[in-house]
């Protein structure tokens, strides 16, 4: 069974992590700010593929969110902007997807 106080801890610890508000990521993941709020507090739960999104900006995986015991390793990415925008947090997801995916690969081929 899901927690979804755990999903909604994480959510709200990555998003400060990350610098991001409510409302940015409100409008990236193109859902009402009280949405957001509602999760962070376990009012209200997080949609699968509003979670997916997020992890892809957050650069985590969805384990992440759902098992206590998953542990987070931060992708490091140096960006320099004073106004995020909606696209900017896009291209961030994207390289972070490759950035996932490429230490999937690599963890993979250690297992060999």
């Amino acid at each position: 069974m899901l927690n979804f106080e755990l999903i909604g801890e994480r959510f709200s610890e990555l998003r400060k992590r990350s610098g991001f508000t409510q409302t940015q990521l409100s409008e990236y993941l193109d859902v009402d700010q009280s949405y957001i709020s509602k999760c962070e507090k376990n009012e209200r739960q997080f949609s699968a593929d509003v979670l997916e999104k997020a992890a892809e900006l957050f650069g985590c995986t969805m384990d992440y969110f759902v098992n206590e015991s998953c542990e987070f390793v931060q992708i490091p990415i140096a960006l320099r902007a004073k106004n995020i925008t909606t696209e900017d947090l896009d291209t961030m997801a994207a390289m972070n997807k490759i950035a996932l995916n490429l230490r999937f690969m690599e963890d993979l081929l250690e297992g060999e």
